[in-house]
């Protein structure tokens, strides 16, 4: 009976906030991760231009290298960030973050050499680290209980949406402008910076959580939330433990999912930026020109993203893990299938589906480790996710350059990518199932 009066009190409590805080916060949060994709996809975009480039001179294997270097960053900033963000809170990480992968755009834009790019790419990626589960926390703490999956779904679109928009930018500028130019247009998120510090609220359950009644007081008041409602949706947290949200992902009762989602973020990550990074090369290499190749990563982010759209719908009611499961083996389907010749439609086919179920599915995960995670581990489990992960992304574009640098038959490619989406599938439906909930 408790319990669900705590649920109905906390719907209540959201569904008053949605017409002004939930809006402000999806705003902010989509506009961020719509840099943080455009930051991370330029480089694929660009890549075949790179190669191209004969002072650099790059290989497969170094481009594949220099394309890990952003990605190994994100993985110590999104351990980091994601779990400094339960001590400093989200709105500054979310700053913090925003300003310091902004700034690297800029000074990766100058850079003379491979050396000092590299360089550059892994100190931004900290900072593209830390954004992801910043955003996600913000956008699920400010959202509707019975809505989550689908608002944050809308808010990560942003992601792919960014990516989308460094394909289309490269298509119309890249020949003409060159790559430097693509990289110095990244700066520009850093103008959203004053106006998250001037209207971004702090997270409530963080400033609760230090004994900052009085900051969420004025910001309940503000914005008409429940005080009450947000305080009991906290439950179990121990004020005098700071490092709480650390110590549940390895408790006795998380231990067994916190593992089985680290697989299935590796292998998740494995796909996206082995994708994102390869798959205009691949194509090109397959015979494609350069605008064609750049259309089919265009196409691999915008089926992600309005894909994701309504599978947010679907798992807002039916739930989540189940759909995961099946998508990540579509993927790995789609991704198979690229191997054999096919008309250019079948093709373009494969690839929108493969995107949903790798680019646009690894949302759904994120909304789905949000919901799993009480609200006071939420933004560390999600951190540390990521962050693991980042050993498939890594993985991902060197692994691939390896194998077109030996001048293996592509379809090893496709095949290493499908057995990425199988292995990902697997290890998220074995997840065990958290009682009375949905998720």
């Amino acid at each position: 009976m408790e319990k669900n009066r705590l649920k109905e009190g906390i719907a209540i409590h959201h569904k008053v906030s949605i017409p002004s805080l939930t809006v402000l916060v999806v705003i902010f949060c989509f506009l961020s991760m719509l840099a943080d994709g455009y930051d991370l996809g330029i480089y694929g975009a660009v890549l075949p231009k790179l190669l191209e480039d004969k002072q650099w001179a790059l290989s497969p294997v170094q481009a594949g290298a220099i394309g890990s270097y952003a990605l190994l960053g994100m993985l110590f900033g999104a351990i980091m960030v994601g779990t400094i963000t339960d001590l400093i809170g989200r709105k500054w990480t979310l700053i913090f973050s925003l300003t310091v992968f902004s700034i690297t755009m800029g000074l990766a834009a100058m850079a003379q050499t491979p050396e000092t790019f590299g360089f550059i790419r892994f100190v931004g990626g900290i900072g593209l680290g830390g954004v992801i589960p910043t955003a996600s926390a913000l956008t699920i703490e400010y959202s509707p209980v019975q809505r989550r999956s689908f608002i944050y779904a809308v808010m990560f679109t942003g992601y792919s949406f960014g990516i989308v928009l460094g394909a289309v930018l490269s298509i119309l500028l890249l020949q003409n402008h060159g790559w430097r130019f693509l990289f110095w247009i990244g700066i520009l998120p850093i103008l959203l910076v004053p106006f998250i510090i001037l209207y971004m609220p702090e997270s409530v359950n963080f400033l609760l959580a230090r004994n900052r009644k009085e900051e969420a007081e004025k910001i309940c008041e503000r914005y008409h939330l429940n005080i009450k409602a947000i305080e009991m949706e906290e439950g179990q947290r121990d004020p005098k433990n700071k490092w709480q949200g650390l110590s549940t992902l390895f408790s006795r009762k998380y231990i067994r999912a916190t593992l089985l989602l680290w697989v299935t973020y590796c292998m998740s990550m494995f796909l996206i930026y082995g994708l994102n990074t390869w798959l205009p090369q691949m194509m090109k290499k397959a015979g494609y020109p350069l605008g064609s190749s750049l259309s089919f990563m265009l196409t691999l982010n915008l089926t992600a993203a309005v894909g994701t759209l309504i599978a947010g719908l679907a798992a807002d009611r039916w739930g989540s893990q189940r759909l995961i499961g099946f998508s990540y083996l579509l993927a790995a389907i789609c991704i198979a299938l690229l191997s054999v010749k096919s008309s250019i439609f079948v093709v373009y086919v494969l690839v929108g589906l493969a995107g949903f179920g790798s680019v646009g599915n690894t949302q759904l995960l994120n909304a789905y480790v949000t919901k799993y995670f009480s609200s006071h581990s939420r933004a560390t489990a999600l951190g540390w996710g990521l962050g693991v992960g980042r050993i498939g992304a890594i993985s991902g574009p060197i692994i691939i350059g390896l194998l077109m640098s030996k001048g293996m038959n592509q379809m090893f490619s496709f095949y290493t990518f499908a057995i990425a989406g199988l292995l990902a599938s697997l290890s998220i439906l074995l997840v065990p199932k958290k009682d009375n909930e949905m998720i």
